[in-house]
């Protein structure tokens, strides 16, 4: 018996989905893991020292904004101190406040800020909340559902973009125009206390008062005018600010969208300048062969190198792994490194000789000064860095010394771990 002729389903359809589906994934990776923007590769070397007036105008030129005066900055350290700053600053908001943040975790902190953000919103103040979609642990959760069924302008940053490697780490939070908090905290329970508690942060956090809050602002509007096309201005956003106290400084941002270099470059050339002492404390520590070279002939012409890094409780045992690989020839010229025993170690301190200080989200690692958003207060002060160093060395004092052979000694398969993951070191 004849069968009856059955037509065969035309296969271009399926080739093609096949084909597109292979480009986007394609693209995917290229957009995400493959950056095309160059880098300096050079030597850097500089003439002149930290403090001198070609310092102050090559930072200023070369970052952007310029280093203004007649700043006060309030250190505040670990959540017993930051948390209670911040949402007091929020529940005293009259006009607008703006909030830009990576981690938000659900818990006793994420509804105190909900619950005060929210509060604001309803009580007439205009509340733009930017928070990274990545660095959330859910859109649908209770804090979170609190403020998307608040007045509060909720925007999530690169949501369901082809970017998804490049996010927002930038912690800033600005009221009324007038005063900003910057600085690497993240809203979670897990930075409660006094950072001496395993399992829980060390963190360091900045209130700031004076014209760099409108720096603040401007890194802000930027990421705002990204994801919303919203565009914020006028007196509630940029009020006029006086003088309010004796601090030069600046808030840069660095930007994947409009050239990411600004932190390394501001690394680079600070450590080229320097003269005396660096004093390096950093969640993240993996710096790039321009950034060991040039700590490298820092400590060959005199100066004193110290970093201190996460010990064993941490949220990043790769990381750390990794960036232990890149320890070698800063060993050999003299670097000192020492890990944080008690806690958890999130502090980002870049403090030159006795005047500059950098603080803020910038890990020293390739996502920060290459991938992610971020922003950095930038300091030129005696008596800030004084009290930087001493803090500083008060973390120090909680900490121990690693010593190059005990390095050498360190386990097998920690070895492997670094080894390994230094071929993803980019991402890292």
């Amino acid at each position: 018996m004849k069968l009856p002729f059955r037509r065969e389903e035309p296969q271009w359809p399926k080739l093609l989905g096949t084909a597109a589906a292979s480009s986007l994934l394609t693209l995917f990776i290229a957009r995400n893991f493959f950056p095309t923007e160059k880098k300096v590769r050079h030597r850097i070397t500089a003439d002149y020292a930290v403090g001198d007036d070609t310092f102050v105008r090559t930072m200023g030129n070369l970052l952007g904004p310029p280093l203004v005066e007649g700043n006060k900055i309030t250190a505040l350290e670990n959540g017993d101190q930051i948390f209670p700053a911040m949402l007091e600053g929020i529940r005293s908001a009259q006009r607008t406040i703006t909030f830009e943040n990576f981690l938000w975790r659900e818990g006793e902190i994420t509804n105190l800020f909900a619950k005060a953000l929210a509060e604001r919103a309803r009580a007439g103040v205009t509340v733009h909340f930017l928070q990274d979609a990545l660095g959330c642990d859910g859109l649908r959760a209770p804090a979170m559902t609190h403020i998307r069924q608040s007045p509060v302008k909720l925007e999530i940053f690169r949501f369901l973009r082809m970017n998804v490697n490049f996010r927002t780490h930038r912690k800033l939070l600005i009221i009324d125009g007038r005063v900003g908090f910057i600085g690497g905290t993240g809203i979670a329970d897990d930075w409660k206390g006094d950072g001496r508690t395993r399992g829980f942060w060390r963190d360091s956090h900045f209130k700031v008062e004076g014209p760099a809050v409108a720096q603040m602002q401007n890194a802000f509007v930027d990421n705002w005018q990204e994801t919303r096309a919203e565009l914020l201005h006028g007196e509630a956003y940029f009020p006029k600010l006086e003088c309010v106290g004796d601090k030069t400084c600046q808030v840069f941002k660095s930007s994947a969208g409009e050239g990411s270099d600004s932190a390394r470059l501001m690394l680079l050339i600070a450590t080229a300048a320097a003269r005396k002492r660096i004093c390096i404390a950093n969640a993240y520590f993996i710096p790039d062969d321009l950034g060991i070279q040039t700590l490298v002939e820092a400590l060959q012409r005199g100066v004193k190198v110290e970093i201190l890094v996460p010990g064993s409780d941490t949220d990043a045992h790769l990381v750390r792994a990794v960036g232990k690989t890149r320890w070698p020839r800063l060993f050999e010229a003299g670097a000192r490194f020492f890990e944080y025993q008690p806690a958890r170690f999130h502090c980002k301190h870049f403090l030159v000789d006795d005047c500059w200080a950098s603080v803020g989200s910038a890990n020293l690692d390739n996502r920060s000064l290459s991938l992610n958003e971020e922003a950095n207060l930038n300091v030129l002060d005696t008596d800030f860095v004084t009290e930087q160093r001493r803090v500083f060395e008060e973390d120090l004092s909680y900490s121990r010394e690693i010593t190059y052979d005990e390095w050498r000694r360190r386990p097998l398969r920690e070895k492997i771990k670094g080894n390994l993951g230094s071929i993803i070191r980019q991402q890292l």
